[in-house]
């Protein structure tokens, strides 16, 4: 069974608002409402909060610290992290797939055999493995 939520009173409310505000700042950005949904799908089936894929995105992005002051890492520590980790990464190996499948799919008659088509088809094979063998062990 799952833990029970007990509902925070409106003092823990007001001093998490308080306390966010000190220590984080808001961004705000207008984008597609289909990459929205896109991401925040993504986020959920990762099993992460939106705002932690975008504040890594952020630090890499800029190559700054962390408020540690260590650089970027990615965090593995646990099973469960790894599992998040892999998640992610299959998810962008499925897109790169689909990328070379929308190729080999719409190549020109002229292309067909040569040999950017031919290795177009040998990646579509290798991710495939690849993504049943990482979400096998994890």
């Amino acid at each position: 069974m799952g833990k029970a939520v007990i509902p925070l009173s409106n003092a823990s409310n007001r001093a998490k608002t308080k306390w966010n505000a000190a220590n984080y700042s808001q961004v705000k950005a207008f984008v597609d409402p289909k990459i929205a949904t896109a991401f925040k799908n993504a986020c959920a089936a990762a099993g992460i909060s939106m705002a932690s894929v975008l504040s890594q995105f952020m630090l890499e992005y800029s190559g700054e610290p962390n408020r540690n002051g260590a650089k970027p890492h990615i965090d593995c520590s646990t099973r469960g992290k790894r599992r998040v980790i892999v998640k992610r990464v299959c998810l962008e190996l499925e897109q790169v797939m689909d990328a070379e499948e929308s190729f080999v799919d719409n190549a020109p008659e002229n292309l067909r055999g040569a040999p950017i088509y031919e290795t177009a088809e040998q990646d579509i094979s290798v991710l495939e493995t690849v993504i049943e063998q990482l979400q096998e062990i994890y």
